[in-house]
């Protein structure tokens, strides 16, 4: 039994620390990623170095009881998190169906690979694609910032996607190519629409992963935005998971920040 557990232990801590550390080289080195690769990290030395770890434990009681309390914590921690993971999934899936009829769509950036959109990215600009065929005479806008090492901003990379792949008219797109979250995906994008006549309380869709679709209409209502609904793509499977486990505490974060 321990050593399934050990075995067990080591294979999710290796799974989290590799997936978070993808996300950092993508420029994701935020809250969301390090604790979760510290904990993986943590998984990692308990399945590998249990028998030194026992042996530490077996000889301070102050530390054993540290060690206990702990894993107690971590424990309603995970119970939490199952919870929170259940009402997303119930409003991911409320969240899917018929579009009504809208002026503009807000594409919220999530991150480029060598001057091309990530697999998340590319995920949410094919489900902004469909719409924009669907309802021809809404303004599309792309929003995402300027990486770090980046000539091009994010929302250029996605105008040029949208060109390129899907075919939508160049003149059709707004770009927002100065926000640096989800926040400013928004309040950044405002004034590109109210340039065009579109004010907050037009009907507008925001166009990202599912995972991210109830946080995103929550800062959107506290920005003042009071018709708007949420197109949700299928977030990749290969980053899935710890998608909403970042998630998770970018809920918290965003709580603290005042966001919504």
């Amino acid at each position: 039994m321990v050593t399934l557990l050990r075995i067990l232990f080591t294979v999710i801590g290796a799974v989290i620390v590799l997936q978070c550390l993808t996300l950092m080289t993508a420029d994701k080195f935020n809250f969301g990623t390090l604790l979760p690769f510290l904990i993986g990290v943590i998984f990692v030395a308990h399945g590998l170095g249990w028998s030194k770890i026992r042996t530490i434990l077996s000889r301070n009681r102050a530390l054993r009881r540290i060690w206990q309390a702990s894993w107690g914590v971590f424990g309603l921690w995970l119970i939490s998190f199952i919870v929170f993971a259940v009402i997303l999934q119930q409003r991911i899936d409320a969240s899917r169906g018929t579009q009504p009829p809208i002026d503009a769509m807000i594409v919220l950036g999530t991150g480029t690979v060598d001057g091309k959109p990530s697999a998340a990215l590319i995920a949410r600009l094919d489900a902004a694609a469909g719409l924009a065929k669907q309802q021809p005479a809404a303004w599309v806008v792309t929003s995402g910032g300027l990486g770090f090492g980046r000539s091009q901003s994010e929302g250029e990379v996605m105008a040029r996607y949208l060109v390129d792949t899907h075919h939508i008219a160049h003149e059709r797109l707004l770009i927002e190519g100065k926000s640096t979250s989800t926040e400013t995906n928004l309040s950044y994008s405002a004034p590109l629409l109210a340039e065009h006549g579109i004010d907050k309380d037009a009907p507008i869709a925001i166009v990202t992963n599912d995972f991210h679709t109830v946080r995103a209409a929550a800062i959107a209502r506290h920005q003042g935005f009071s018709n708007t609904v949420t197109v949700a793509s299928e977030t990749p499977l290969s980053i899935r998971y710890n998608a909403w486990f970042r998630e998770y505490f970018a809920f918290i974060s965003g709580w603290l920040l005042n966001e919504y």
